[in-house]
């Protein structure tokens, strides 16, 4: 019988209500605009159901913890903490990329202005710093609660380091697949390693499974991101909310390109190499790109790779030693990680 994953998302969405309830006064406006983007409020700040994402990372925190003790309501301040770090992120990384929608709706700084939507987004990572402290009035050891918010602030730092190199790569003339790899590393592989990690220090689980926890989340994290440059380039943009090849006309250095430009380099050929050294893109290019992409297997090889990775995250989660209905949700969310549509 499958574990019914409802009463973990809905007491994670109450948590993150309560921590960002609005206070009173002329500041008002600060948390509406991160619940705005949490999907609560529409662009006139009314109540609303919009696409909130996939509570991914906190509902994973919560089935570790449970799958080594069993108290995962105890753990709800680390998933509220994780998810608002997710988004202070994704705030920062829509201006960065001169995103204006995401999710089908427009981003907080297409609405509000760049300067509040850094602020907005600092404001959630500060939110998220005090959400851990919460911990303790649940009954967490202080050196548990210490322990997790280390653990969070390593990976807020890889986070960010990925970022940079991201965003380094659109000005680089030559990306390596090991640069990538690092890259993914720490901006989509750190955060779910560290929500992994989170939920079985907040279980009191030994060393060891801590560990395999944080790796069973790390090769996840790859293989999630491999999955959505997939989905970039291929995607259905009914599902995705983004154009079709959108990663295509931003020239992005995502997996399949890197492939593509190191096959076609191997094979002496330079079209696809040419193509991304122009100062644009445009729909007319991407049939050629596609091309190119198709003659080297660039889909069947990033495909193979997050399918690894899955493989690799599984082994992680059988040695954690986790039991119970919440392991055996955490294997069923892995495997559902590649071949996903959104």
């Amino acid at each position: 019988m499958s574990l019914d994953l409802s009463p973990y998302l809905d007491a994670i969405e109450a948590d993150l209500h309560d921590v960002l309830t609005p206070v009173d006064g002329p500041a008002a406006l600060l948390y509406r605009m991160m619940q705005y983007h949490l999907g609560w409020l529409d662009a006139a700040l009314a109540p609303t159901e919009a696409p909130r994402g996939k509570r991914l990372r906190p509902l994973m925190c919560l089935l570790a913890c449970e799958a080594v003790d069993g108290r995962w309501r105890t753990a709800l301040p680390a998933a509220s903490a994780i998810e608002l770090v997710h988004n202070f992120s994704l705030v920062h990384d829509d201006i960065e990329d001169n995103s204006e929608t995401r999710r089908h709706r427009a981003t907080v700084w297409s609405l509000w202005g760049v300067p509040q939507a850094i602020n907005t987004g600092d404001a959630m990572w500060s939110i998220a710093r005090l959400t851990c402290h919460r911990l303790t009035a649940l009954g967490h050891p202080p050196e548990s609660v210490l322990r997790l918010m280390a653990i969070l602030d390593q990976a807020c730092l890889e986070l960010c380091t990925g970022q940079y190199l991201d965003l380094s790569f659109e000005t680089r003339d030559t990306v390596s697949l090991a640069d990538y790899m690092r890259m993914i590393g720490g901006k989509t592989a750190a955060l779910l390693s560290a929500s992994l990690g989170a939920g079985a220090v907040l279980a009191g689980a030994a060393d060891a499974t801590v560990a395999c926890y944080q790796a069973c989340g790390r090769e996840l994290g790859l293989a999630f991101q491999i999955t959505d440059d997939i989905l970039g380039i291929w995607g259905d943009p009914a599902v995705t909310g983004k154009s079709a090849a959108s990663d295509v006309l931003a020239r992005k250095k995502t997996l399949p390109i890197l492939y593509a430009l190191a096959w076609e380099h191997d094979a002496r050929g330079y079209d696809l190499a040419r193509l991304f050294a122009r100062p644009s893109l445009s729909e007319e290019h991407v049939p050629a790109v596609l091309a190119v992409l198709d003659g080297a297997g660039a889909r069947a090889y990033a495909e193979e790779r997050a399918r690894e990775h899955i493989d690799r995250a599984l082994r992680h989660l059988d040695e954690s030693g986790g039991r119970g209905p919440a392991q055996v949700a955490l294997r069923k969310l892995a495997q559902s990680l590649v071949g996903r549509r959104t």
